[in-house]
C-alpha cells in the first residue's frame, strides 16, 4: 500500500474560512464482441432510468420499485430552506475548487480525503442526503483497511474467522482460522465515517445534489450543473456509482453486469451462532453465488448472477433464505443493484475528468468485491487531482506549460489503475469463466483443499491478490486446459 501522507499547507476552501465548520451487471458468459458503451463520448447525456421493476423486486415482496430507488439515492433530494443553508451554498457556487468530487461513497470520500490532504480545496457531492442506506454485503478485505484512515476502523462490526461453504443449497462444509482474516461493516455507518474523515481533512461535503451534466472549456476548467447550480473545479473526480453521470461523459465502457439482491434480517439470539461466520452457496445459474454476512444488528444476506433473469435470481434468494434457517427472521431491509466491471482499456479520464471506483467499472468479476478497488483508485484520483492543480499553480505563468504538467499528473492514475488494478480485473474474469463451468471443482478446491482454503484466505487478509496468484505459469496453465 502506498501511504499518502500530506505535504505542505493546506490552502482554505474558497470561499470559507481558514477553519471551516462541519457542516450539520453482468452480460452472459464469455466475452461480447463488442463492450457495452454507457455513452460515446461528446453525445448528450440522457436522463437516469430507473431499474427495471422485475429485477429489483424485493423477494416474496411486494414490487415497489420507486420506494427502493428512492432507499438508496432520492431522485428529488430535499434542499434545507434555512438561509443560512443557502448563503453557504451560494459560496460553494460563486468559487473555482481545485477538486470536486461527485459521490460520497468509499471511492468519492478517500478522493476528497487525498486532495484536501495534499493542500487543494476540495468540494465533495453527494446526491443522497447521509447518513443513507447502501446495498452492500460490506466486507472489508486486507487491501482495503490498509487504505482507511483511523478513525474509520471503528465503524467495523464483525471480525470473520470462520467460513462455510455449499454447493448449490448443499450440506455446509465449515473451516476455521484463529486469527481473523475478514472485517465486516454497515455502509451506512462506514460511508459516514469515509466522509467525516474527509471534513476532518479539509473537505467541504455537501449532501442532496444532483449533478445534471458536465461540461469542459478549452481553458480546462470543468462546469458541473446541478439542480442546486453550477459549480466549477480545475478536476473533477467522478465516483457517482454504475448509474452516475461521470462515467458516461468519460466513456467507461462495461465488460459486464450482475444483478445482486440483498435482505436486512433482525437478528435474534438463535442468529448469533453466524457471530464471526459467513456462509457461501455456489448456486445453480452459472456464476452464481449466495452469501451470508452478520453485522451488530442484522443479517445481510443476500444472491448474485448474470443480469438477465430476474425471476431465477428472485427464487435463488428466497431458497437461500430457506437452506440457512433464516426465512422466519423479520425483513427490514430488501434491495438490489447492479454490479459491472470494465472492459481492457475502458478509459479512465475524459480531459480533466477521472472516474474511480464503481464508476469506472472497478470490481473483482469472480467475487463481485469492489470496496478495495474503490479505496485504492479513490485515493490514487485524490492524489493525481491535487497534484494536477498545484501542477497548474506552479505553471501559472505558461500556460502550455501548465496544461502539459496537468496531463501528466492526471495520467498517471490511469497508468496506475491499468498496471495494479487492471490485472486483478483480468484474472477475476479468468476464475469467473472457470467458476461458471466447473462449480464443483471450485467448491472442493476451497471446502476441502488445505491448499485453496490458504489461497482464500490469503486475498481476504490482504497478502495475495488474484492477479498475482494467476500470475503463477502452472495456475494458468491449469486455467487453459479447462478453457478458462
Amino acid at each position: 500500500m502506498e501511504d499518502v501522507e500530506g505535504t505542505g499547507t493546506r490552502r482554505a476552501a474558497p470561499g470559507e474560512p481558514e477553519e471551516p465548520e462541519e457542516p450539520d451487471k453482468r452480460a452472459a458468459p464469455g466475452e461480447p464482441e463488442e463492450p457495452d458503451k454507457r455513452a460515446a463520448p461528446g453525445e448528450p447525456e440522457e436522463p437516469d432510468e430507473p431499474a427495471e421493476p422485475d429485477e429489483l423486486a424485493a423477494p416474496g415482496e411486494p414490487e415497489a420499485p420507486d420506494e427502493r430507488a428512492a432507499s438508496e439515492e432520492p431522485d428529488e433530494p430535499e434542499v434545507p430552506d434555512d438561509p443560512g443553508a443557502a448563503s453557504a451554498w451560494a459560496a460553494r457556487t460563486g468559487v473555482v475548487w481545485d477538486v470536486l468530487v461527485i459521490g460520497g461513497g468509499p471511492a468519492g470520500a478517500s478522493a476528497a480525503r487525498v486532495a484536501a490532504e495534499l493542500g487543494a480545496s476540495v468540494l465533495l457531492i453527494d446526491r443522497a442526503r447521509f447518513p443513507r442506506y447502501k446495498t452492500c454485503g460490506g466486507g472489508l478485505i486486507g487491501i482495503s483497511l490498509a487504505h482507511l484512515p483511523p478513525s474509520v476502523l471503528s465503524t467495523i462490526e464483525q471480525e470473520v474467522h470462520e467460513v462455510r461453504f455449499s454447493l448449490r443449497g448443499g450440506a455446509a462444509k465449515t473451516r476455521r482460522r484463529s486469527r481473523p482474516f475478514l472485517a465486516l461493516v454497515h455502509r451506512e455507518r462506514f460511508d459516514e465515517a469515509l466522509a467525516a474523515a474527509a471534513r476532518a481533512a479539509g473537505a467541504i461535503f455537501e449532501d442532496s445534489v444532483t449533478v445534471r451534466s458536465l461540461e469542459e472549456s478549452v481553458g480546462g476548467l470543468v462546469t458541473v450543473s446541478t439542480d442546486r447550480g453550477i459549480l466549477t473545479a480545475r478536476v473533477v473526480v467522478g465516483a457517482d456509482g454504475t448509474s452516475g453521470r461521470t462515467g458516461r461523459y468519460v466513456g467507461v465502457e462495461i465488460r459486464g453486469t450482475d444483478l445482486g439482491l440483498e435482505v436486512e434480517l433482525t437478528r435474534t439470539p438463535q442468529s448469533r451462532s453466524f457471530d464471526g461466520s459467513i456462509a457461501f452457496d455456489w448456486g445453480v445459474p452459472p456464476g452464481s453465488y449466495a452469501w451470508v454476512f452478520p453485522k451488530r444488528e442484522v443479517l445481510t444476506v443476500g444472491v448474485i448472477q448474470a443480469r438477465g433473469e430476474p425471476q431465477q435470481t428472485r427464487a435463488y434468494l428466497d431458497s437461500w433464505l430457506t437452506t440457512t434457517g433464516l426465512r422466519s427472521l423479520e425483513i427490514e431491509r430488501s434491495s438490489g443493484h447492479l454490479a459491472q466491471w470494465r472492459a481492457p482499456q475502458s478509459p479512465l479520464r475524459r480531459g480533466s475528468v477521472l472516474v474511480a471506483g464503481d464508476a469506472a467499472g472497478l470490481l473483482d468479476p469472480w467475487t463481485r468485491e469492489g470496496i478495495s478497488f474503490a479505496l485504492r483508485s479513490g485515493c490514487w484520483a485524490g492524489e493525481a487531482a491535487a497534484l494536477a492543480t498545484d501542477a497548474v499553480a506552479r505553471a501559472a505563468t505558461n500556460t502550455a506549460t501548465s496544461a502539459d504538467r496537468r496531463d501528466r499528473a492526471l495520467e498517471a492514475y490511469s497508468r496506475r489503475v491499468n498496471d495494479v488494478l487492471d490485472p486483478d480485473i483480468r484474472a477475476g474474469e479468468r476464475l469467473l469463466h472457470f467458476f461458471e463451468r466447473h462449480p464443483r471443482a471450485v467448491h472442493l478446491a476451497l471446502a476441502y483443499s488445505g491448499l485453496g482454503m490458504r489461497l482464500f484466505v490469503a486475498v481476504c487478509d490482504g497478502g495475495k491478490t488474484l492477479g498475482g496468484i494467476l500470475s503463477s505459469r502452472f495456475l494458468r496453465r491449469a486455467l487453459a486446459l479447462f478453457g478458462s
